[in-house]
């Protein structure tokens, strides 16, 4: 079971609230041209207040009677299966502290910042609410697939397979990913939409590859998180994007998961044995 927390807001010091106020006015203008119109209209319906750490208790006031989605403030990390369980009960893990002023371009693990202002703002889209939902399916459907494996050394072998393909579906879309547009495309996934530098490279830069979204590629693409990412992948629609989760759940019965390629990220026994139970 997730350990949540109080998220004792009444501890940020002026300094936290500085730096939020610097990441989001920043962010601002990068949104307005960049992001998708779903971010764009659950940053207004969240009512986030652009000077100060929210409140986390006021964000879900807004957010829970449009998906039934729910923040949930947590301390740390997040065991994969038990993360992705959250989905499927529509509960997000919300880190509750920030990034210090010194280190506002980049941050190898997720803060407030990346999950109230890149995340939730999507989870006011019901589309997108129910893709979480459907991904959070997911990992019960692996862990029931493991479960009747007895040689324990096939099972470790195949769930550190699927584990790592749903860590890289997840990484290219939820995080990554890119949305077609009326004129051109435009960023969903939290990473870019939380990160000043690389929003705009993600879309401007001739340096990117930008493909259409194909699972093949996607659950055998190896990442790396301290660099702008230099290949990223692009759907048609939420709609689209459900479906292909529907697809990611089909190859993972029909065993097209249990042998993606090896390399990043890796699968940590903390991870495996979350999805043993």
């Amino acid at each position: 079971m997730v350990r949540f927390v109080e998220q004792q807001w009444e501890k940020y010091t002026a300094e936290n609230h500085s730096a939020w106020r610097q990441l989001y006015r920043r962010m601002v203008p990068s949104w307005e041209r960049y992001a998708n119109e779903h971010f764009l209209r659950g940053v207004s319906s969240l009512c986030l207040d652009p000077e100060r750490i929210p409140r986390i208790e006021d964000v879900n006031r807004f957010l829970c009677p449009l998906t039934g989605f729910r923040a949930k403030p947590v301390g740390g990390y997040i065991p994969a299966f038990l993360f992705f369980d959250c989905l499927r009960n529509r509960q997000f893990p919300t880190t509750v502290t920030i990034r210090g002023a010194a280190r506002l371009d980049y941050l190898p693990e997720p803060d407030i910042f990346h999950d109230i202002a890149g995340h939730v703002p999507m989870h006011t889209d019901r589309a997108f609410a129910e893709t979480l939902v459907r991904f959070g399916e997911c990992a019960h459907t692996a862990a029931e697939l493991v479960a009747d494996v007895r040689d324990e050394h096939d099972r470790a072998r195949r769930l550190t397979s699927i584990i790592r393909a749903m860590a890289r579906f997840f990484w290219f879309t939820i995080e990554f990913g890119l949305m077609k547009s009326g004129d051109g495309l435009k960023a969903y996934g939290s990473g870019l939409l939380s990160s000043h530098g690389e929003l705009e490279h993600a879309i401007e830069s001739p340096e990117v590859q930008r493909y259409p979204l194909q699972i093949e590629w996607a659950v055998n693409q190896a990442f790396e998180i301290d660099r702008f990412q230099p290949l990223l992948f692009w759907v048609e629609s939420f709609d689209h994007l459900f479906g292909l989760v529907d697809t990611l759940e089909r190859w993972m019965r029909e065993g097209r998961l249990d042998n993606v390629a090896p390399g990043a990220p890796g699968v940590n026994e903390v991870d495996l044995v979350s999805f043993l139970g």
